[in-house]
């Protein structure tokens, strides 16, 4: 699923190749929302929407802002809530505010059906299928990091993991698609055994190796998610009892979006746990 750990992001933005073929107001919203700047992001995107009203990718780039104010909101996006596995498949409820989650799927909504009527007459556009695969993403994440919805979420993982595999088909591939196909290795391998008696994913071996290699994939070649990528590598590697390759990553991130609050909080954390390796 897009990101059973989602966290925060951030990241450098890479040449107009190596992602969907979309305008440097998409990339100014992305670095507004890594910046945990929401507001400023929406600033962007009335703008853009203004003028480009027929653009997908405007809309779920949108629907991301809400997505992850929320989880912040929520305090779901703290590395120590994806290092325990207690608390990810926890049955708790969250107290989620309904206006946010309308606008979220109201977006979801306007960016499958633009992107689904480009599709329909070309369907190898790369901004419409990667707006199509940035939607179905969100929809996973919120559904199961915030309604805990699992199985319904891995109805929504297998069309965003379709949309992936379509984009890294294309020539050349768009590299934050192997976003989703990554944290879906490394969370498959984490499954207990009774969800693995209902989760079955095409191509997926659920080899930590392999997720590992593919969120390094989008650090290289991504264009929007590197930052993603980032995160998400710093919560494996903590997980797996590596703190000084997390933190190697949280301080770039800290370096590169000094606004964050929460990525400053996380390098910290990490640097208290790689401390306290340390004297053992």
């Amino acid at each position: 699923m897009h990101a059973i750990f989602l966290s925060v992001l951030l990241a450098a933005l890479p040449g107009p190749q190596q992602a969907a073929d979309a305008p440097p107001a998409i990339d100014r919203a992305f670095q507004r929302m890594y910046n945990f700047d929401f507001a400023g992001m929406h600033k962007i995107l009335d703008e853009y929407v203004r003028a480009h009203a027929e653009d997908p990718l405007a809309y779920s780039t949108r629907a991301g802002a809400y997505l992850f104010s929320e989880l912040y909101r929520l305090k779901i996006l703290e590395t120590d809530f994806f290092i325990d596995d207690n608390q990810v498949t926890d049955r708790k409820r969250w107290k989620p505010d309904p206006a946010v989650r309308a606008q979220l799927f109201q977006m979801t909504g306007e960016a499958r059906k633009r992107a689904a009527a480009v599709l329909k007459s070309a369907p190898n556009d790369r901004n419409a299928m990667f707006a199509m695969c940035m939607a179905t993403g969100i929809e996973t994440d919120y559904t199961i990091l915030v309604e805990k919805k699992y199985f319904r979420s891995f109805s929504l993982s297998r069309e965003s993991q379709g949309y992936a595999r379509r984009l890294l088909a294309l020539n050349p591939p768009i590299h934050d698609a192997y976003l989703t196909l990554g944290m879906v290795e490394y969370v498959v391998g984490n499954m207990n055994w009774f969800f693995r008696l209902f989760v079955r994913f095409d191509q997926i071996e659920g080899s930590k190796q392999k997720a590992v290699e593919n969120l390094k994939n989008v650090v290289a070649g991504g264009r929007y998610y590197p930052p993603m990528a980032k995160i998400l590598l710093s919560v494996i590697y903590l997980r797996e009892q590596q703190p000084a390759m997390a933190l190697t990553l949280l301080t770039e991130l800290e370096r590169d979006f000094p606004e964050n609050p929460l990525i400053r909080s996380e390098a910290r954390k990490a640097a208290d746990r790689l401390g306290r390796v340390k004297k053992r």
